[in-house]
């Protein structure tokens, strides 16, 4: 059976041998944006020696100093770079000669999706300039965008003009979207250098692990379950209706990155942009039960009166203070483990959305162009709560 189609629950957790490391390397990743759920799944899967093509060199590339939480096996080469500056990434990247593959997974959140757009746009660009140019072996070039491109961004009063059908050839609205900005970038920059090669990959709502991410879902509603614990009281659904009885699909971080690991080695990925979500559905009434028996809470039924979430958690950061410090826990702020205003983004939704003749993208186009991969939304749901226990960023 192929690698591709194992479809393994927590394939990054294999373990690292040090003699596993080869003499010499065959490809040589630069993963940018390495701390966020993607970028942690990318730099541990790609040092598997079971991996198509042999054990990849990992360099990792975040805005950050390396966190405790993360590389523990101490193989990935951490640079701090301010990506928004072109001289320090002109300073810390240039001299990355050996760099056969990028893995451009990084992201940053402002309040309009123009400042988003142009951030963002801004980080890549300068990554680009920074390695395509003094990189003779470069070979391929992934980009990690999302399921926005297929949505109206939250802050355009544009007009839309489709109907979403989440298929990769999906029209582009006339809207700003910050995720059309750096397709376009990529389209550009690899022009500059004969027989490179892109793909581009976006995945449905990530079900990772990192406490430093603004979009981790499952490590937010962790640390909501956890307070909840702590305090006494039930686990209540902070959504509409439309989330709770309507359908959803999430994308497994590990899934998310075998998906772009094949696209940089199978010629059939080449110059493609492909979805990635689990391949099958879920409401969030199911995954709530499975919340609220992880942290053994009482479990409510949907209530049409619920506050956000942002709302519930406004007051809460000393009682993550205690329970970090009576539990022994990973030192952490509340604003660090917990993005509340993505969680409502989700799980307050419209019913437009939601719809489950509209929601369902598939991976039709991923499995025949050659990546079958999938992932059992519930149990990912459940593997990524352990993850974050065994990190020690929840009791």
């Amino acid at each position: 059976m192929s690698w591709w189609w194992l479809g393994a629950i927590g394939s990054s957790l294999h373990k690292i041998e040090s003699g596993d490391i080869p003499s010499k390397y065959h490809n040589v990743a630069l993963v940018v944006g390495v701390t966020g759920i993607s970028g942690n799944s990318l730099a541990d899967i790609l040092q598997l020696s079971t991996i198509p093509g042999g054990r990849w060199k990992v360099y990792g590339v975040g805005r950050r100093r390396q966190p405790e939480w993360q590389f523990h096996h101490n193989h990935v080469q951490y640079i701090q770079c301010n990506m928004v500056d072109p001289e320090d990434c002109q300073a810390k990247l240039s001299h990355l000669s050996d760099v056969t593959h990028i893995f451009y997974v990084g992201w940053v959140t402002k309040p309009t999706e123009q400042e988003s757009s142009d951030e963002n746009g801004k980080m890549l660009r300068n990554v680009l300039n920074a390695v395509i140019p003094n990189a003779p072996n470069l070979k391929h070039i992934c980009l990690q965008t999302g399921q926005k491109y297929a949505l109206p961004c939250l802050d355009s009063s544009a007009e839309i003009q489709h109907e979403p059908q989440f298929v990769e050839e999906f029209p582009r609205e006339d809207i700003t979207d910050s995720y059309y900005a750096m397709e376009d970038i990529l389209d550009e920059e690899v022009q500059k250098k004969e027989k490179l090669t892109w793909s581009v990959h976006r995945p449905a709502v990530m079900f990772g692990f990192s406490p430093y991410s603004t979009r981790n879902i499952v490590g937010s509603l962790c640390v909501y379950a956890t307070i909840c614990k702590h305090e006494g009281q039930p686990l209540r659904f902070p959504g509409n209706q439309a989330a709770w009885d309507g359908y959803s699909e999430a994308g497994d971080a590990d899934l998310v990155a075998e998906q772009q690991i094949w696209a940089s080695l199978d010629n059939k990925g080449k110059k493609q942009a492909f979805n990635c979500s689990n391949g099958d559905l879920f409401k969030w009434k199911d995954l709530w039960k499975v919340l609220a028996e992880e942290f053994e809470v009482k479990f409510l039924e949907f209530e049409e009166e619920s506050n956000s979430l942002e709302e519930m958690m406004r007051e809460k950061g000393p009682v993550w203070d205690e329970i970090v410090q009576e539990k022994d826990l990973l030192p952490t702020k509340l604003e660090e483990v917990g993005t509340w205003w993505y969680v409502d983004s989700i799980l307050r939704s419209s019913e437009a959305v939601l719809d489950s003749n509209n929601i369902s993208r598939g991976m039709e186009k991923s499995r025949n162009y050659g990546f079958g991969g999938s992932r059992e939304t519930a149990e990912s749901f459940r593997f990524w709560i352990e993850h974050t226990r065994r990190y020690k960023i929840i009791p």
